[in-house]
């Protein structure tokens, strides 16, 4: 099994910021709030201290995320299949025989060509719609998009050019083998 390019630690860490936003404001006004009960004479000390504990936090936990979920996204492009493997605390596993396969995108946003990888939407028939893990996604203006169903979020930028080449010369051979 092959892992994500290093650079996608970055698409986890912005991820975890976007999600830790919300979570970490209410910690930061229940900080305050316990800094004022147990006797924080300046308001002004609280804020200090409920921003530095805010940061710190965010970056900790961010960084555990990125990591924790880069480590466990694995996958397998072989003869028969693509295999992906991800997830944290709840493993998913996905097969995808090439007789499903539809088309193969790449995507390149700016974190990606920052850090010099590139996004691979492996489209299938039969997709199981906007549900799974990162199913949903928002493009510009707040636009739902969706993701596919082989979703690998960091390859090289050659290494994505080699897998549409062999991904698509397999779907050639299926079709062809299938009377398609």
């Amino acid at each position: 099994m092959n892992n994500l390019h290093p650079g996608g630690r970055w698409i986890y860490r912005v991820r975890a910021y976007y999600s830790l936003f919300i979570i970490c404001i209410i910690i930061a006004v229940w900080s305050f709030q316990i800094f004022r009960l147990f006797g924080g004479d300046s308001i002004s000390m609280a804020v200090v201290t409920a921003i530095i504990f805010y940061i710190l936090f965010v970056v900790v936990v961010a960084e555990i995320y990125a990591r924790m979920s880069y480590n466990r996204f694995l996958y397998e492009i072989n003869n028969d299949e693509i295999k992906i493997e991800q997830g944290i605390i709840w493993k998913k596993y996905s097969s995808i025989p090439y007789e499903r396969v539809q088309n193969v995108d790449i995507q390149r946003g700016i974190i990606a060509r920052m850090f010099g990888f590139s996004t691979v939407q492996i489209e299938t028939a039969g997709q199981s719609g906007f549900g799974g893990q990162h199913g949903i996604r928002f493009g510009r203006g707040g636009n739902r998009q969706y993701k596919s169903e082989g979703y690998l979020p960091a390859i090289d930028v050659n290494g994505t050019e080699k897998i549409r080449a062999f991904v698509m010369k397999k779907i050639k051979q299926t079709h062809k083998d299938s009377g398609m």
